[in-house]
């Protein structure tokens, strides 16, 4: 038998206890595509990886291909291989690339859709070249101070971006601050990714001064069927956290 009702949406879907129970925290982004895929592929990706990491770029193209060529419905490679070529400065062939990935996993596959949402905004001329590039090297900056200043820059250059938001309103100590931050992201048009966890974010604030509001938008996400996976499972994670709490 079912547990306590935790939330229902306006569609009818319930969230119930026992639905939260158990979760685990970890996003099975690995096992996506993966069910077929050989050990001569996996081989070959691991080597690919591992080239990149060298910055031998066009060797881990080729052994990435190769892994590709062998499990064309594993979007590991492809990915691995986008990222390979954004770092090359190649933007349109970042931007294939991570449109193949998006393409074999739908519901998301680490952050292939932020990227790939910064990449058609900066192919679009919405953002100078190069910034998608830029953009995600912000992720190795360990100075939280310097990394906020580049943010406000960012946001105050590109104030409809949702993933410098997203990213500054991490780096905000103000409640306030953050709510404001987390709600120019969302009417920013942002990818999947980013929407689900700007709205996990704006719950983690609401916990503390609407709880019930904090649990319909953490309930809304783990139920809306285009979510992605990783804003449902973060978003099932929170919830279960507050209903333990209460």
């Amino acid at each position: 038998m079912a547990g306590r009702v935790v939330f229902r949406d306006g569609e009818g879907r319930e969230l119930t206890e026992e639905d939260l129970a158990g979760v685990t925290g970890q996003v099975g982004w690995e096992l996506v595509g993966a069910g077929d895929v050989t050990a001569e592929a996996r081989a070959l990706h691991r080597r690919g990886r591992e080239a990149g990491e060298r910055g031998e770029y066009e060797e881990a193209l080729a052994l990435l291909g190769q892994a590709q060529a062998l499990a064309p419905g594993w979007p590991h490679p492809s990915y691995d291989a986008a990222f390979t070529v954004l770092l090359q400065g190649d933007a349109a062939g970042a931007e294939k690339l991570y449109a193949e990935v998006d393409r074999l996993a739908p519901r998301g596959f680490f952050t292939c859709k932020t990227t790939l949402d910064l990449l058609r905004r900066e192919l679009r001329g919405e953002l100078f070249d190069g910034f998608s590039q830029a953009f995600l090297q912000l992720e190795w900056l360990e100075d939280p101070a310097q990394k906020r200043e580049l943010l406000q820059g960012i946001v105050q250059r590109y104030p409809q971006l949702p993933q410098a938001w997203k990213e500054l309103a991490a780096l905000l100590t103000d409640p306030d601050e953050q709510s404001a931050a987390l709600e120019r992201g969302l009417a920013g048009e942002p990818d999947g990714e980013t929407r689900g966890m700007l709205l996990i974010n704006k719950a983690l604030l609401l916990q503390h001064t609407d709880p019930d509001a904090a649990v319909a938008v953490l309930g809304g996400l783990a139920l809306d069927p285009q979510s992605t996976l990783g804003a449902e499972t973060m978003a099932r994670i929170v919830l279960a956290q507050l209903v333990q709490q209460r």
